[in-house]
C-alpha cells in the first residue's frame, strides 16, 4: 500500500441347474416284459443317505462272534411266477465268508433269485462283475444312487484336497519367498525404483521387493526389519542385496524418490528475497522431488517441462476443478493460470518416470479434494465464489507472518471489497516483482500489472500463493469488524489493525520507530 494512504501489512509473511438320472432301455428289450431281467425291471428304492448299510445275514458258525455288516449291496429280486432258476454258487459277503441264499438257511429271509443270465457264467464273481460292467456300460446312470453318491463324495473331496494342498503350497512358497533365505551382498547388482502403497505392511514390502529383485525372500526382508516402521513410498533401490541393507536404504531419506512436501506461502516460480536467499516455487520442489539417477540415466522431471504443460495443457488435462476453469481459461498461455491450485502438503510417491501433465493433474486434484474437505464449497459465508475466496485467501496468506492475525486480515480483504477500496496490499505487488521486499517502493509499487491492487481495484486474477487450511478457514468466515487498515511494526511479527487512516498512520510510526519499515518514515 501506499505509504501515505491506506495500507496493508508491509510485512509479507512466509511463510447356480441340477441334472436328472435317466434309465434307458436297451436295444431289442422292452421294459415291463415277463422274463425280462431283475436289473432292468425291479424296483430300486432310494437310498437315505443319513441311515447305515443294511446289515447282511450269514449262516451260523461257530466263528461268528456277532452281526456284520457289509457294503451296501443292491439286490435284485425275481417277480413272482418266474420259472425255477439254476442256484447259483455262494456268495461272499464283504468278510470273503458265503452267505447261504435259501429257505435252509433260517437266519435268512426267503432268497432272492438270480436271474438266467447269470447261469451261463461258471463263477459267482465273475457273474456280478460281468453284469455290473454290462450296466455300466449300457448307461453309467443306472449305478445305484448311493453308490454313485458315495463316489461323487469321494471324488469332490479328492479335489478339494488337491486345490487345498496347492493353494497352501503357493501361499507358502509366495510369503517364504522360495529361493533361499537371503542374498549376502550389501552392494547388489543394479539400480532400481520401487513403489510402496500407503498402509503396507511389512510383508507386503518384503513381497513388493522379492517381486522386484531386490531381495531374495520375504522372510529376509520382514526378519531385518523387525517390526520397524517405514513408509510407503518411492525408494531407489539395488536389485541382490541383504534384506538388512534393504532396511538400511529404506531408512535413509536419500534413498527416497518422488516425495513432495509443498508449504504454505509459496509460489510456483521461485522467489528471491532482498537478503539473497531463494525460496523454491512449486515447479522447483516437484523438479527436486523427482530428480533421480538409475544405472546412470538421470530420469525425473523438469522446472520447463512444468511451465509448459501449465501453460499449454488443456483444463481437464491439468484437472482444474469445475470453479475454476473459467479464470484459468482468461490466461492461456500463461502458467501463472494454475497459481494457487496446488494446496500445501505432502506426497509421498510422486512418479519421477510419469510426464509432467499428470504430475499436476495429480497434484490438481488431490489439492482440489483438500479445499472441498476444507469447506471450499459448503462453509463459505464469505460472500465470495470458490475461486475468489481461495484468491482473497492467497493475499491473506502472504500478509502474515503470524497465522492468529489471518481472521483479521480475512476481514480487512472483505470491507476492503465491499468499499470497492483498492487493497493496496504489498504481497500482491511483490507477486510480479523478481525481488520481494517488505517495504514495497519505487519500481514495484508504481508495477503496471494486473496483479499489483496499488493499481487495481478488486482481486488478482489468480491466486498469489498456495493456501492453506488457515487461511482457507479464516476467510470462509472472518470475525466481524470494521478494520480497513493494518501493518506489522516489528521483526517479531506484532501487527496494528485500525478502523481509520489517522489510527492507521499512528502505527505506522511505530514500525518506523522500530526501524521495521523506512518508506514513508
Amino acid at each position: 500500500m501506499t505509504n501515505d494512504e491506506v495500507g496493508a501489512n508491509d510485512g509479507e509473511g512466509e511463510a447356480g441347474h441340477v441334472p436328472t438320472t435317466r434309465h434307458r432301455t436297451r436295444r431289442g428289450e422292452s421294459k415291463g416284459l415277463s422274463g425280462a431281467p431283475a436289473w432292468m425291471t425291479g424296483e430300486i428304492r432310494p437310498v437315505d443317505e443319513d441311515q447305515p448299510a443294511p446289515a447282511v445275514r450269514r449262516s451260523a458258525s461257530a466263528s461268528d462272534t456277532g452281526s456284520d455288516t457289509a457294503p451296501n449291496i443292491v439286490r435284485h429280486t425275481a417277480r413272482p411266477g418266474d420259472p425255477d432258476r439254476a442256484t447259483p454258487p455262494p456268495v461272499e459277503d464283504g468278510d470273503g465268508e458265503p452267505v447261504t441264499i435259501g429257505a435252509d438257511n433260517p437266519r435268512t429271509a426267503p432268497a432272492a433269485r438270480v436271474p438266467a443270465w447269470h447261469t451261463d457264467l461258471d463263477d459267482a464273481d465273475a457273474v456280478r462283475s460281468a453284469a455290473k460292467q454290462a450296466q455300466l456300460a449300457a448307461d453309467p446312470d443306472q449305478m445305484p444312487k448311493r453308490q454313485r453318491s458315495r463316489w461323487l463324495l469321494i471324488g469332490a473331496a479328492a479335489l478339494a484336497a488337491v486345490v487345498v494342498l496347492a493353494g497352501g503350497y503357493l501361499v507358502v512358497n509366495r510369503l517364504s519367498g522360495a529361493g533361499g533365505p537371503d542374498y549376502s551382498s550389501d552392494t547388489g547388482t543394479a539400480d532400481v525404483l520401487v513403489t510402496i502403497p500407503n498402509n503396507s505392511t511389512l510383508t507386503d514390502f518384503g513381497q513388493i521387493l522379492q517381486e522386484a529383485g531386490v531381495v531374495r525372500s520375504v522372510d529376509a526382508f520382514t526378519t531385518a526389519a523387525d517390526e520397524k516402521p517405514l513408509s510407503g513410498g518411492v525408494y531407489k533401490l539395488r536389485k541382490g542385496i541383504s534384506g538388512t541393507a534393504a532396511v538400511a536404504m529404506m531408512s535413509d531419506s536419500t534413498h527416497r524418490v518422488g516425495r513432495l512436501v509443498v508449504p504454505e506461502g509459496v509460489q510456483l516460480e521461485d522467489k528471491k528475497g532482498v537478503d539473497g536467499k531463494t525460496v523454491p516455487g512449486v515447479f522447483s520442489l516437484i523438479a527436486d522431488a523427482t530428480a533421480t539417477t538409475v544405472n546412470g540415466e538421470t530420469i525425473g522431471i523438469t522446472v520447463e517441462e512444468l511451465e509448459t504443460a501449465a501453460k499449454s495443457a488443456s483444463a481437464t488435462e491439468l484437472g482444474v476443478p469445475t470453479w475454476a476453469t473459467a479464470a484459468v481459461a482468461k490466461l492461456p498461455g500463461d502458467p501463472r493460470r494454475i497459481e494457487g491450485l496446488i494446496a500445501p502438503g505432502t506426497w509421498e510417491a510422486i512418479d519421477p518416470q510419469a510426464s509432467a501433465v499428470a504430475i499436476l493433474h495429480k497434484l490438481i486434484t488431490d489439492s482440489t479434494q483438500r479445499f472441498e474437505a476444507w469447506g471450499l464449497l459448503t462453509a463459505n459465508k464469505s460472500g465470495l465464489g470458490p475461486y475468489e475466496l481461495l484468491v482473497a485467501a492467497s493475499v491473506a496468506e502472504r500478509e502474515v507472518r503470524d497465522t492468529d492475525d489471518l481472521p483479521k486480515v480475512a476481514r480487512v480483504i472483505l470491507n476492503r471489497l465491499d468499499k470497492k477500496q483498492r487493497l493496496e496490499m504489498d504481497s500482491t505487488a511483490n507477486y510480479t516483482a523478481a525481488e520481494t521486499n517488505i517495504d514495497v517502493h519505487g519500481d514495484n509499487y508504481k508495477a503496471d500489472t494486473r496483479w499489483n491492487t496499488y493499481r487495481v481495484t478488486g482481486l488478482p486474477p489468480t491466486p498469489i500463493a498456495t493456501v492453506g487450511e488457515k487461511a482457507l478457514k479464516a476467510m470462509l468466515d472472518p470475525p466481524k469488524g470494521k478494520w480497513l487498515y493494518f501493518v506489522t511494526i516489528d521483526k517479531n511479527g506484532t501487527t496494528e489493525f485500525s478502523e481509520t487512516f489517522e489510527e492507521h498512520l499512528r502505527n505506522r510510526r511505530k514500525a518506523c520507530d522500530n526501524q521495521f519499515l523506512k518508506t514513508g518514515c
